[in-house]
């Protein structure tokens, strides 16, 4: 029984030589890879050029505010003068807004993600918690004021004081909101972080007799850090920089009153206003003497929540190079 053997030509031969020189001499790219290269860099370059675009035009009308009346911006509540007035009091519901979301959905978020990735068994219960919380992150902000709306402000009505004055629209029930907003980000960032640690890291630490809680806290805890907190921050700054949830529980848009203390904890029980809230109050107002005022607000705004995305990226170059070290 005889075998035949294909018959390859010299020309065949040299051709596929050729090709593979030449994918070889030009690192294996084509003309296909370049013009989908050519069109990424594109769609980039156009991105960042929309935003300069916008950041100029935003920090043109502002720096008049910012070089005359700067402190007047700062210390000042809102007024019915586009000259005198200020941002104090959606700065300072801000503050405390972020306050709570640390205080509640860093911990709690951290925990869960622990508890589903390391202790949770691999069963339809555990799969249903994660496809539900994976839905929670994709839903619309405004859906989280209703949930405020119902259950936060229902809750806090007569908690502070009278029945009569305190409703229930407190910075207590702006905070809860946001921070049932933030959660599900946060564990699904930390279940990343924690899932993304290698197995081998684990597998040395059992090896040496150390307990399951032992090898979290030592090795897999400090290995995630910078993916947890990287998503921790990030889920912090979009949540200050929600409007719609805060409506929906009762923010106001105007003037609070007194102008009290900035770090006074009676701010908990009473009526609040937040950045996103004062930008939206001050584009509602007519006339051209509120554009350099509310394009100052947007760039305060801008500058807090950069603030935390660099506050991220340090903390996260800063892990890496103790885990690399």
């Amino acid at each position: 029984m005889s075998v035949i053997q294909p018959v390859v030509r010299d020309t065949d031969r040299d051709r596929v030589a050729e090709k593979v020189r030449a994918a070889v001499e030009t690192g294996g790219r084509d003309r296909n890879e370049g013009l989908f290269k050519a069109a990424l860099l594109s769609t980039l370059a156009f991105a960042l050029l929309v935003l300069a675009v916008l950041l100029f035009d935003i920090i043109t009308d502002a720096w008049p505010v910012f070089a005359e009346r700067l402190g007047i911006l700062m210390a000042n509540p809102t007024r019915s003068r586009a000259d005198e007035t200020g941002i104090f009091q959606g700065l300072r519901g801000t503050f405390w807004i972020g306050i709570f979301v640390i205080l509640l959905t860093f911990p709690i978020g951290i925990a869960a993600a622990i508890y589903l990735e390391e202790y949770a068994p691999d069963n339809r219960l555990t799969r249903l918690i994660n496809i539900n919380i994976r839905n929670l992150a994709g839903v619309p902000s405004v859906v989280y004021g209703i949930l405020g709306l119902t259950i936060f402000v229902g809750l806090l009505k007569g908690v502070y004081g009278d029945y009569a004055i305190s409703r229930g629209n407190t910075t207590t029930a702006g905070g809860l909101t946001l921070a049932a907003l933030a959660l599900p980000v946060v564990i699904i960032t930390s279940a990343e972080a924690i899932r993304a640690v290698p197995s081998s890291l684990r597998e040395a630490a059992y090896g040496v007799g150390a307990t399951k809680w032992e090898v979290i806290k030592s090795h897999v805890l400090p290995y995630a850090a910078p993916g947890i907190l990287t998503g921790t921050l990030l889920s912090l700054a979009r949540a200050l920089g929600e409007a719609a949830p805060l409506i929906l529980v009762g923010a106001v848009q105007g003037r609070l009153g007194p102008n009290t203390g900035f770090f006074g904890l009676e701010q908990m029980g009473e009526k609040f206003t937040a950045m996103p809230i004062v930008i939206t109050d001050l584009a509602s107002q007519p006339g051209p003497d509120w554009i350099p005022v509310t394009s100052a607000a947007i760039v305060v705004l801008l500058l807090v929540v950069l603030s935390f995305n660099a506050a991220a990226v340090f903390l996260r170059n800063r892990f890496e190079a103790k885990r690399e070290g």
